[in-house]
């Protein structure tokens, strides 16, 4: 094996799926403005649009985990972005909502490999000191691909052009395939499928030929103890990993966050302002989320992960409970409108240096290495089937309800994963994985497996 690429480059394009991630996700929040006038859509077949990118990226994200630990994450991530650009020209070419709705489920199977190849990728690329940083990348790109979706609606939605504002995911879709010919594979799992030669290149050029006999040792050693599966999953020593994985992936989204990127223009229409205003708010707010999570790139690996998943969980649910009095109050006018905006900014602040970067990174920390894709699949499946249930329901909640009631009911979910995160997740900061994995075997048989030593 003999590559060129700089290291710069291997994080650009291993994180460029989130991007793609984003976008995708993101754009159908300006676009479905217009769908639903051009293909008379009602407020079921919405939500169904909307949400069935969803139902994909759950199919995805459990494929994907398995065949990631089987045929190596290049393969798959190279699949997908096949897959985004299919997804991307169906949608932007569909004649009813009937075809949208299918191509919109493509879509979702790329978003959901994306979900689980790309923080996984760049975990096992990253080294430990700064992990942290290089794998939120990924939540990086992904607010970059949401903030260029927005954008992308608002240059179309003068003429509402829904159709260019979908097909547009093609271009990044065709850099990420090209980019990722270029691309290692992961020393880990390269390691893990007994390719040591290679393994060694890609980390002597990574880490240029600082450590690298120390970290292959500790991979080789934790292979040893490892035979990959569903078994291995389920197993008394790596459950924890998995409660702390589910109760990670379910918070994020009950915590309301998608329902501000999805719905973020209905939302500004129901109080008060027009389609373009509405669009122009989701801008702001896409900006405000990119400029916080180059904060978290900086302070992941100084303040660690368990600290900004408090300070966010206190933050966002304070955000909620101000945004569904103030409205309560207010009622639907220009000063509700504006006190939207506001707490939806201050909302996004808090997610974007906390829960938005960290639960991905922690998802891509906390599993075995021999079934690191399958465990992070799992968490990735549960994250978007909780994103379904949010996404799907929102319309009708908000309409039963009113969005006061409805934010609020989101404040206490934040409150909520406040407790969780209290009480059951443990730092990661400054861990290699390989000692992160012992760790959790040490808990089961305290002593076990001790040979490397754990930095505390």
């Amino acid at each position: 094996m003999n590559f060129r690429v700089n290291n710069t480059l291997i994080y650009f394009f291993g994180a460029l799926g989130g991007l793609l991630f984003g976008y995708d996700t993101g754009v159908i929040s300006g676009a479905i403005l217009f769908v639903e006038q051009d293909l008379h859509l009602t407020s079921f077949t919405e939500g169904v649009v909307v949400s069935s990118i969803l139902v994909g990226a759950m199919i995805g994200a459990a494929i994907s985990g398995t065949l990631t630990d089987k045929l190596g994450r290049k393969k798959v991530v190279l699949a997908g972005a096949v897959i985004f650009c299919i997804g991307a020209i169906g949608s932007a070419l569909s004649p009813n909502a009937g075809v949208l709705i299918l191509f919109r489920i493509v879509l979702g199977l790329a978003v959901g490999s994306a979900s689980t190849l790309v923080p996984t990728y760049l975990s096992e690329m990253a080294p430990t000191a700064a992990r942290g940083s290089l794998s939120s990348l990924n939540q990086l790109m992904i607010v970059i691909g949401i903030l260029l979706a927005y954008i992308i609606n608002y240059i179309f939605s003068p003429s509402g052009d829904w159709r260019w504002m979908l097909g547009l995911a093609f271009v990044p879709g065709f850099i990420l395939f090209f980019g990722m010919l270029f691309l290692p594979e992961s020393p880990r799992w390269l390691l893990m499928k007994g390719r040591e030669q290679e393994a060694r290149q890609v980390l002597n050029h990574l880490r240029k030929g600082v450590g690298v006999e120390e970290e292959v040792r500790q991979i080789k050693e934790t292979n040893e103890q490892e035979q990959g599966g569903w078994n291995d999953l389920m197993s008394r020593w790596v459950r924890p990993a998995l409660w702390v994985a589910i109760g990670l992936a379910v918070f994020q989204q009950i915590i309301g966050c998608n329902t501000v990127i999805y719905y973020a223009p209905t939302t500004f229409k129901e109080v008060g302002l027009g389609n373009s205003a509405a669009i122009l708010g989701t801008v702001g707010i896409g900006t405000v989320q990119v400029i916080m999570t180059i904060i978290a790139t900086r302070l992941i690996d100084k303040v660690g992960r368990k600290p900004l998943l408090i300070i966010g969980s206190i933050g966002m649910a304070l955000s909620l409970f101000v945004l569904g009095f103030m409205n309560a109050l207010s009622g639907s006018t220009a000063a509700a409108g504006w006190t939207t905006l506001i707490c939806l900014a201050a909302y996004i602040c808090f997610f974007s240096i906390s829960w938005g970067p960290v639960m991905w990174v922690m998802l891509s920390e906390i599993f075995p290495l021999s079934i690191r894709g399958l465990g992070v699949g799992v968490g990735a499946v549960v994250n978007w089937f909780a994103n379904l249930v949010v996404s799907l329901t929102f319309p009708s909640l908000l309409s039963a309800f009113g969005i006061s009631t409805l934010f609020i009911a989101f404040g206490v979910m934040g409150v909520l994963a406040l407790i969780f995160v209290a009480l059951k997740v443990n730092e990661t900061k400054g861990r290699s994985l390989e000692q992160i994995e012992i760790d959790l075997r040490n808990r089961v048989v305290p002593g076990r497996h001790s040979a490397v030593p754990v930095k505390r």
